[in-house]
């Protein structure tokens, strides 16, 4: 597919995988906020919605043709189509646990909805299991958190977004520990589950893109 020549120049080294994201509006409004927020390519993991489908496209309002769309990847294949030296990201609301042990609750903090929580434990005991019969294949990878305005966009940068009903897969975690990622934490007032899908990508996008617009900015200043 050939894509307008203004979209592809004002594109930046930014990059969007979902995860699991099986919702059709809110894959059409993610579609719709990478293109805005420039982003050079988004990827789509085998469990994703398609992406042609109906609903996906009328949510993105044109979105298809603004940027490309790689469809139905395995894991394996994900970084075939990263630009070396890429460093991955998740936006995950799990990201504070490690951090909210004090509380017997780690969600009346308002930063893990109950669900995602309970996944985080299953990793946890399945992680036990393997340490008791000597191997640890799927450990749940420990991951630096740090807040989402803080500078963490850089030359070549991948966002991965989890889907509301699933959440991060442990390959997305994996992949991000890797590649030397973090966790990003959008941070919400105590009471509030988590934030849509859809929303966190978007807050995520724009604020890469103002990070590498700003970084871009500096080095032409110092070149100058």
């Amino acid at each position: 597919m050939t894509f307008p020549a203004t979209q592809l120049h004002h594109s930046l080294p930014l990059l969007l995988i979902c995860d699991n994201l099986r919702d059709p509006g809110n894959l059409g409004t993610i579609l719709r906020s990478a293109a805005g927020a420039g982003c050079s390519k988004v990827l789509l993991t085998k469990g994703c919605v398609d992406a042609w489908e109906p609903k996906v496209l009328r949510a993105g309002m044109g979105a298809h043709f603004l940027v490309p769309i790689v469809s139905n990847l395995d894991w394996e294949a994900v970084p075939n189509y990263l630009p070396d030296d890429t460093r991955v990201y998740v936006a995950d609301n799990c990201g504070f646990y490690d951090q909210t042990q004090r509380s017997n609750k780690a969600s009346d903090h308002g930063w893990i909805c109950d669900q995602q929580l309970s996944k985080l434990h299953k990793y946890e005991e399945e992680e036990d299991e393997d340490l008791e019969t000597g191997t640890s294949k799927d450990c749940l990878p420990k991951l630096e958190v740090q807040s989402y305005d803080l500078d963490w966009a850089e030359a070549s940068t991948a966002v991965v977004i989890g889907g509301e009903t699933h959440g991060l897969s442990l390959e997305s975690l994996q992949l991000a520990e890797s590649t030397g990622g973090k966790r990003l934490l959008i941070p919400v007032v105590p009471g509030v589950d988590s934030l849509n899908s859809a929303m966190a990508a978007s807050i995520l996008l724009f604020e890469g893109r103002r990070q590498l617009r700003l970084r871009a900015e500096h080095l032409s200043r110092d070149r100058s």
